[in-house]
């Protein structure tokens, strides 16, 4: 009897971890960046910081989606 397939499993599940590692700390960035308004100081603020800005969101909201099946993802 072989035990590969609890091997497998391991593994998979280590990368598993070290991903939503990675990810955690991504996300720990953004927050941060946010809670500093992007990098932008507020009073200097303009339609360049909104696209930008519009951008991350965009591209947050397609993980988002993505994550619970939402919209274009949805079942």
């Amino acid at each position: 009897m072989t035990h590969e397939p609890a091997s497998n499993n391991d593994a998979a599940l280590a990368a598993f971890i070290a991903k939503k590692v990675e990810i955690d700390a991504m996300l720990a960035r953004l927050q941060a960046f946010s809670e500093d308004h992007f990098g932008t100081e507020p009073e200097q603020v303009n339609w360049a910081h909104l696209g930008s800005l519009e951008y991350h969101a965009n591209l947050l909201k397609r993980i988002s989606d993505f994550a619970f099946g939402e919209v274009e993802h949805a079942a």
